[in-house]
């Protein structure tokens, strides 16, 4: 391989990913972004980089389709091997699609996922799978179908004795409901995900065509731009919060502030959801800090998992639920019950709606994250939006509804009834 500069290949928004990945500290990636972000080259050379210094890993490619192989990752990897002045050491073959290197014998396989079960017959005859790659992950079918493969393809033999990487690329569906927007606000040990764009991008990279459509479109419609180009969860319209800021959130980000704590208690399938918040009163900024949520807690079970994150807060319960208030008070938490009334559950969502930011921790508060991001206005058979609050999925907000219940109705002038 020819001297060649990774700055001339990699572009700006990914190069202390390229230090992450050349040590693998994380075994997934997750590269989320709009139009021209430059994921997809990102990967290609990082896949490339790692046979060319590995003569034991091989890679394995995956689009939903199989027709679309060719045109897509196909052509992008013989790009970048190209560009690292190493095509010639490599055979093209299209039937089955791959990429083998002459000397060593590693091979770079292209799949479609049109049947996940397929993978199974993957067969290397030296090394293992050190690198896979699914490119436009929102058109699979869901996670489900993604374990399929890389059980298959990593797990037991056929995972690299070092580790092996797995690359997901994809521009985020519009709506929060996606399963991939969804999928993203986990954070299991292991993955990293990470979002750029093509404003950070040299601009002689994507080209003027490219910049001035990109321009055009913001000018003429800016949520559209920002959801193809900068890769936001625009939404559909029907979203209840439009003020969600989903993110790790640090300590120093809201400690000092002026904390409260709420319990939305659980019945039969549904679980206890407890929800501790710290509020900015001046900037008028909600922060979710902490959680738990589970299922069938025993009273001294409930009690010990509200105690240990409540701390010193006062603890507003679900009124529907007076025994199990008592209870708490028994165990010597500090508890009351929320005033629910007539008009309290609409005081409190626009309450909420009408904060400067609702910004929810992922690590440590993930249902609420998970419900905030997909809860939506009820529709009717036409799928127009109806002014209605859907009373499901919603245990993590009931409990921040809850927490905030003295703060929303001192500043509204309302006292639920």
């Amino acid at each position: 391989m020819a001297d060649v500069r990774l700055s001339q290949l990699i572009a700006p928004p990914f190069f202390e990913l390229h230090e992450d990945v050349r040590r693998m500290r994380h075994s997934e990636y997750w590269l989320k972004g709009g139009r021209g972000s430059c994921k997809s080259t990102f990967v290609s050379v990082e896949i490339a980089l790692g046979l060319l210094s590995d003569p034991d890993a091989n890679a394995v490619i995956y689009r939903k389709v199989a027709d679309t192989l060719r045109d897509s990752v196909y052509a992008q990897m013989l790009w970048t091997l190209d560009r690292l002045d190493a095509a010639d050491a490599w055979q093209r073959r299209l039937c089955p699609m791959e990429i083998v290197r002459r000397d060593t014998g590693q091979r770079i396989l292209f799949r479609g996922a049109d049947d996940p079960q397929k993978s199974k017959g993957l067969k290397l005859q030296k090394g293992a799978f050190r690198y896979l790659w699914f490119e436009e992950l929102s058109e699979f079918d869901g996670m489900d179908a993604i374990r399929t493969i890389k059980a298959s393809v990593i797990r037991g033999k056929g995972g690299a004795p070092g580790g092996a990487a797995t690359f997901y690329t994809y521009n985020p569906p519009m709506s929060a409901r996606s399963w991939v927007n969804q999928e993203a606000l986990l954070t299991p040990q292991g993955r990293l995900v990470h979002h750029s764009d093509y404003r950070n991008v040299p601009r002689d990279w994507l080209g003027d065509a490219f910049i001035a459509e990109a321009e055009a479109l913001r000018d003429m419609n800016e949520r559209a731009w920002r959801h193809m180009y900068l890769g936001e969860v625009t939404g559909t319209g029907g979203e209840v919060f439009g003020n969600l800021h989903l993110r790790p959130v640090r300590p120093e980000e809201w400690q000092g502030l002026p904390t409260y704590a709420g319990l939305d208690f659980g019945f039969a399938a549904d679980p206890d959801a407890f929800v501790r918040c710290a509020y900015d009163r001046k900037r008028r900024r909600l922060y979710l800090v902490d959680e738990f949520a589970a299922t069938g807690l025993l009273p001294d079970a409930l009690a010990g998992a509200v105690r240990r994150l409540a701390h010193s807060d006062v603890v507003t319960c679900d009124s529907a639920e007076p025994r199990s208030i008592a209870l708490l008070r028994q165990k010597g938490l500090r508890v009351t019950a929320a005033r629910k009334g007539p008009d309290s559950v609409e005081h409190g969502m626009k309450w909420l709606q009408t904060r400067s930011a609702i910004i929810i921790d992922t690590v440590r508060c993930p249902l609420a994250a998970r419900e905030f991001s997909r809860y939506e206005y009820d529709r009717d058979r036409s799928g127009g939006v109806l002014p209605r609050y859907p009373d499901h999925d919603n245990h993590a907000i009931d409990a921040v509804r809850y927490a905030m219940e003295s703060v929303s109705s001192l500043q509204t002038g309302i006292v639920p009834r």
